[in-house]
Order: structure tokens, then sequence, then C-alpha cells
């Protein structure tokens, strides 16, 4: 007994893909379900010579994780996790490490943090990006927690984790929370990249009327340039399928009621608490909301026209302009995504790594894409950077693509086309590039209606006028 690496609790798709995955780097694992069919399978498909152990029994289990243990959780975010932990706690000891590795609520992820650090047991709240295939072959990881601790992990989690120039995707990013922080706002980024293809594919095909085949050749060509990302590699993959039963191409008899678990909502929510703006992943959560009202969509198409037919257009002019604007969004997305991990980091005590952040999102993970090597590069030159768009590099490339997104963006309003990411991004970048803004107006009105005060330009203080 006592004589395996590392444990995991729940045995679906991803904690068996990462067992295994540990299990093909040489190291001996073990595995908890409730499901007997789960831990059978999870030894069935080790291979020969590895050391891999599967039960139904939490006693044995936690018998089984060589001293200090570290077992991770792979259950649902919620009362799973807490039942999970208090399953496990009667036969932990002092020193033990739990990591969480679903997608919980970071205020919960600081409550289990505190609760187990009473008992002195590091608990990690872990984010995981890469899906089932990630799990198997190298996924990016973002654990926070104790960082002595991390050193009984960092073994296991480094050999596991993607490879970027043979750097490991994963880091110890700080205390209590800060994974499963990270990974959030990652999955809020994720929420905003994924709006904005969908809104280059709506111009594309009901805006300019392109044929589906022309559409799956872009976005494949888009990936081959500075746009190549995980999600733009498999948006041309998708539009390449075929259904087997119809022949009609698959992605066309999918339903538009998209549906989403709630961490995109989660960063919108908490981005406004810290006063961070984020309007192209507040943007995308509407959208997807706004998918949910089929019905009343349906009327509305039939009763509030717009008819104007975008004719008389160079394509391939058209489709440049359009790649030109995506990446000019595409940056202020993750400038937005990453400017309140700034924000955060300040008000949670998190200490984050930026330049670390962008590095372990190079790879494995759902939004990994060219452009986050610019951003650790931009980091590396200016730690204390608050917005990407500050640094000169970056800042300049877009100024000189600007004129892009903006065309695009008055297509689709002659299209009829909703960009609400588009937009939202140009509205972001010129805010962000107004030194003054109409908000003095406001500041006016409030006064005027409530007599909550205000700042002059012109002297120091706080100020009431009596307006009329």
């Amino acid at each position: 007994m006592e004589s395996y690496d590392f444990g995991i609790v729940g045995l679906g798709v991803m904690g068996r893909n990462l067992l295994l995955n540990m299990a093909d780097h040489h190291f001996a694992v073990a595995g908890l379900d409730l499901d007997e069919a789960k831990a059978q399978s999870l030894e069935k498909e080790a291979k020969e010579g590895q050391e891999v152990k599967a039960t139904t029994v939490a006693e044995e289990f936690v018998g089984l994780i060589k001293k200090p243990r570290a077992i991770m959780l792979l259950v649902p975010a919620g009362k799973p996790v807490d039942g999970a932990i208090g399953s496990l706690l009667p036969f932990l000891e002092e020193g033990d490490i739990v990591i969480d590795g679903g997608n919980s609520y970071f205020p919960d992820t600081d409550r289990r943090f505190t609760e187990l650090a009473e008992k002195k047991i590091h608990f990690f709240g872990m984010g995981i990006s890469g899906g089932e295939k990630g799990a198997r072959f190298g996924p990016s990881m973002m654990p926070g927690g104790d960082k002595n601790a991390y050193e009984r992990l960092r073994p296991i989690f480094e050999a596991i984790a993607a490879k970027v120039n043979g750097e490991p995707c994963v880091t110890y990013l700080g205390s209590g929370s800060a994974g499963n922080y990270v990974k959030m706002v990652h999955n809020g980024i994720e929420y905003g990249i994924m709006q904005l293809i969908s809104e280059a594919y709506d111009l594309l095909k009901r805006g300019l009327g392109l044929s589906d085949e022309k559409i799956q050749e872009t976005f494949t060509a888009w990936n081959k340039t500075e746009l190549q990302s995980f999600l733009i590699e498999i948006t041309g993959e998708v539009l390449a399928k075929f259904d087997d039963e119809s022949g009609e191409r698959l992605v066309n008899l999918i339903s538009d009621w998209a549906k989403a678990k709630g961490t995109g909502k989660w960063t919108s929510q908490n981005a406004m608490d810290l006063q961070a703006p984020i309007p192209v992943i507040d943007a995308a959560v509407t959208m997807r909301d706004m998918s949910k009202l089929k019905p009343e969509r349906v009327q509305a198409a039939k009763q509030l026209l717009w008819s104007n037919e975008i004719s008389d257009f160079k394509e391939e002019e058209i489709i440049y302009q359009l790649q030109e604007a995506f990446y000019f969004a595409m940056i202020n997305i993750y400038a937005q995504g990453l400017a309140q991990l700034t924000i955060a980091s300040k008000a949670y005590n998190y200490g984050l790594n930026l330049e670390q952040v962008a590095k372990i999102w190079r790879g494995g993970c759902i939004i990994r894409a060219a452009v986050l090597e610019d951003f650790r590069q931009a980091y590396g030159r200016n730690p204390e950077l608050p917005n990407i768009l500050l640094d000169a590099q970056i800042g300049n490339k877009l100024v000189s693509k600007q004129a892009h997104i903006r065309s695009t963006i008055k297509l689709a309003v002659d299209a009829g086309i909703p960009v609400a990411a588009f937009m939202n991004s140009l509205a972001y970048f010129d805010a962000y590039r107004s030194d003054r803004l109409p908000t003095n107006l406001i500041q006016a009105q409030r006064d005027y209606f409530g007599a909550h005060t205000y700042e002059r330009t012109d002297r120091e203080g706080t100020f009431h006028t009596q307006w009329s």
C-alpha cells in the first residue's frame, strides 16, 4: 500500500485520461469512482507494465497514495466537490493535498482553502483546459494554492502538461483561488473569441451569401496566418463535416439554441464587481442568452424587417478586410481578459505573473493561439503593463488595422447582421484611447437629480451645484 504517486476521484473522461497520461509518464496512479464500470474501465485501458489501480472504496483509495498524499477531484462543481472532500476527510492526514480540477466558482475555492487549512490539509483549485484530448496527451493547467505544497505536485504536472518549445504549460499561479480565477477568465476569453468567430461566419454566409465551401476554405486559410489558433483550426474542421445520413453539412443542421455552463457569466459578474470593463465577453454571454429566445426571434424575423442586400463587392478584398478586423477584435478580447486578471490579482492578493499566464496558455488550452507569444513577450518587456494595448508593438499593430474593423462593422450594419463582438471590441478600443470621455455629463446629471457631487478639472475638492 501507499505506493501510488497520485490519485483522482471521478473517473469520467477527464479523470481517466489524466490518469492514463500520468501512467504514460511512468507515474503509479490510482482512481476512485462509485461506478464499478468506470473503475474497471480505467484498469482495462492501462498499458502493460503501467501501475494503474482503481477502486470504489474511499478508504482503500486513500490508503494507496504515497504521503503526503496528492489527490485530485474531477467531479461537477458545487455540492459534489464538498461531498467528495467529505468522503475523503476521515482518511486524510496533516500535510495531504487535495486538488479541485473542475470549474469551481472561485469564492467556493477560497472557502475550501480556509476550511482545509484549519485541518492542516492543503487545498488547490486548478483549472484544466484542453478537453478530452488535452487531458490524455497534454493539457494546460492553472494551479493555485500553497506554494510550498506545489513542489509535491510539480514533477507530475510538468510531465503531463502540453509543451511549447519544450516548456510545460503549467506553473504555480498564486495562493488560494488564483488557479480557478485564471481558468474562469480563460473561459470568458473563450466565450468572446467563439462569439467573434460566429459573427465572422454569419457575415460571410448571411451577409455576403458566400458558399459553405468558400467559408470553410477561408477559416482553414486563416489558420495559416497570424490568426492561427485552436478555435480557428477547429472551425475549419467543423465546417468541413458532412452529416452521414442526409449528406448535408452538419453545421447547417445544428440548432442555434446555444448552451453554457456559467463560467462566462461568472467572468462578467465578477468583472462588474471589480469595475473591470470587458464588453466583448459581456456581449458574448448576452448573445448566448439571446439565442435562447428562439420563438420570439422567429416571430420578430417576420415583423422587424430590414432588406438591404450587399452586392457589387470584391470577395477577396472583403475576406481580407474581415481577417484584419478579426485580428483587431481578437487582440481586444485578450486585452480585456488579461486586464481583468491584473485588477483581480491586486484585489485578491494573488500575485499573478501575467507573463507566466500567457506562457501556459500557448499550448494545450482552448484559447491557445500564436498571439499569446506576443503577449508573453510584452509582459516580459514590462511586467507592470496594465493593458497589452499599451505595449508599443501590439498597440501600433492595432492602429494600423483599425480601418478594417471600422469598414467591417459598417458592412455588417448595412447587411443587418448582428456583430456585437466586433462592435464592442472597437468601442472598447475607442474608449480606451480617449483621453476625455463624456462621463463628465453623467457626473453632472447625477449631481442634478441625486446630489451625488462631482470633481472639477480646474481645482481640488468635491462639489455640488444647485442646478435649477
